[in-house]
């Protein structure tokens, strides 16, 4: 098929563009268009060989072959290229004063047990102890009485509870607590050590060949939900931590850094988390 490649342009782009006929206002063929469009300027601008398209391809059969159930290789992929990030920005643009989200990331279990306020989330006890409290407000200062926090966190050897199923007690260092008439609330835990992103399968090792750092900051994880308002999904970072520049997730925010550790030695953190109302009721 003929192509214009030496003008920047591609006819078969503008071909696959009229096969949509009247539809290429729709949503789906308009994003298939686009993508088209995109990728034929790539492939334009790179110009790779027969081999290393060849090559590119088999890197996508790799990654569909690595995921399963327990691991989502492409869903890794879209938190590395910055993705997720970028999906999170565009569909909560919240006010200034607003907990900004962040993404999930793939060691959050949605069967996290309910604690009692105060409870010790570190089921095994090792690591350095940690005390956390916070507070739940609305944009106007006001709490918000009971909201579901859920908080999960990787061990101070880096790892999740559910990356070592053998080697951790079955839901450690996470829990799911509700605010108390003043918004509040409080558990006892450890502090959480960074550690890399997976680099076992083909996401890791494209990355890893290219030179991308692969570490991530400490920090712990949240998820807070409350009737009628939009759900908070983010993280705090330890502010002491060196890798606060380069987290390959995209996800550090100054408004979510937090140090764990006060001046006199203690090691304590408080955070306030700000909710937008929803425009209509329920949970999202």
């Amino acid at each position: 098929m003929a192509s214009k490649a030496s003008t920047g342009k591609s006819v078969a782009s503008d071909l696959f563009a009229e096969r949509f006929g009247d539809r290429r206002t729709d949503k789906l063929p308009a994003t298939l268009i686009s993508f088209a469009s995109h990728l034929h300027a790539l492939v334009i601008e790179l110009r790779p060989s027969r081999d290393e398209w060849r090559a590119f391809l088999n890197l996508l059969i790799d990654i569909g072959d690595y995921s399963d159930t327990r691991r989502d290789e492409w869903m890794l992929i879209s938190d590395l290229f910055g993705i997720s990030a970028l999906v999170e920005e565009l569909n909560h643009c919240r006010p200034p004063d607003a907990t900004p989200n962040t993404s999930r990331g793939p060691f959050y279990r949605d069967d996290t047990p309910e604690r009692p306020l105060g409870a010790n989330i570190s089921l095994d006890g090792k690591g350095e102890p940690l005390g956390v409290s916070g507070r739940v407000l609305d944009l106007d200062g006001q709490p918000v009485r009971g909201a579901r926090v859920t908080t999960w966190q990787a061990n101070s050897q880096g790892c999740y509870e559910n990356q070592q199923p053998d080697h951790q007690p079955e839901f450690n260092l996470r829990g799911r607590f509700t605010t108390d008439e003043a918004g509040r609330f409080h558990y006892k835990t450890v502090i959480p050590a960074g550690y890399p992103v997976p680099l076992d399968g083909p996401a890791g090792a494209l990355l890893k060949r290219a030179g991308f750092p692969p570490r991530r900051p400490a920090h712990l994880q949240f998820h807070i939900a409350a009737e009628g308002f939009e759900t908070i999904t983010t993280h705090i970072f330890d502010a002491d931590d060196p890798a606060l520049g380069s987290d390959p997730l995209f996800a550090v925010k100054p408004e979510l850094i937090k140090r764990f550790r006060t001046g006199s030695g203690q090691c304590e953190l408080d955070c306030t988390f700000v909710m937008v109302r929803m425009r209509q009721e329920g949970l999202r």
